[in-house]
């Protein structure tokens, strides 16, 4: 059990090793704690701060033998500046999606939905489709305050992004789209909206979960330029492109 000032306590549930989710060969080790209440906004930005992820009740944060790939990856909204392939993003989703923010909710069409981005986008590695059950605990239990942004074209669900606000930052905790809706990148535009939301509501970063080199399905991040990334204990910025790939 951890304690630090007023921070509220924690339990260490796991603590072993198993096999790299994101890179074949390495082992990983991820301590998962279990705060003992919910977490203030306060609280959460600390927890963010210091490379702490959520998933479900539960926080993690990378602490690996013999790898240090995973980076915790952040936007700097005062910073960031979309390129012109991401503002037109932007704007055709803005044209032909309805978003809608709510507190996250179980539905079977979410579900659905969920597993067939994961089936579709060949995500599925070593995993089983997720039930009712297992929806829940992943992307609606939490111990933070968290909201939903669901994405619709014409009336159909298309997308759902999940995300975690903290008094200085709004986190992506996961987005699953529809497959056939690829050509509106419903990823891009979904950070590219919590973007906004950061900059109408006064917050300073976007946490976009983690970074790893090797990784092709984390590879987009880096996309979104400057960037930080926390290495070695300190948030280290990478800066713009090269200049004969940024917009004229």
């Amino acid at each position: 059990m951890r304690e630090g000032g007023s921070q509220a306590r924690e339990v260490l549930l796991h603590d072993g090793t198993s096999p790299c989710p994101y890179l074949r060969g390495q082992i990983a080790r991820l301590p998962w704690r279990l705060p003992l209440r919910p977490l203030s906004r306060a609280e959460f930005s600390q927890r963010l701060s210091a490379g702490d992820r959520r998933q479900g009740m539960l926080l993690y944060r990378p602490a690996c033998p013999t790898c240090n790939a995973c980076q915790a990856i952040r936007l700097d909204v005062h910073q960031f500046r979309p390129n012109r392939a991401q503002r037109r993003v932007l704007r055709r989703g803005g044209r032909e999606l309805r978003t809608q923010i709510a507190r996250p909710t179980l539905t079977l069409e979410k579900v659905r939905l969920y597993n067939r981005h994961k089936v579709e986008r060949g995500l599925l590695v070593g995993q089983e489709l997720v039930d009712p059950t297992a929806y829940e605990e992943f992307l609606v239990d939490t111990c933070a305050e968290t909201f939903e942004l669901s994405y619709r074209h014409r009336g159909t669900l298309v997308g759902v992004a999940v995300t975690d606000r903290a008094a200085d930052a709004l986190s992506a905790v996961y987005c699953f789209y529809d497959p056939d809706f690829g050509w509106l990148s419903p990823g891009t535009f979904s950070i590219l909206t919590q973007v906004e939301l950061c900059r109408t509501w006064g917050l300073r970063y976007v946490y976009l979960g983690l970074y790893v080199a090797g990784c092709a399905a984390m590879a987009y991040k880096a996309q979104f330029r400057p960037h930080e990334r926390l290495v070695n204990g300190r948030w280290v910025s990478f800066g713009d492109p090269p200049a004969c790939q940024r917009d004229g």
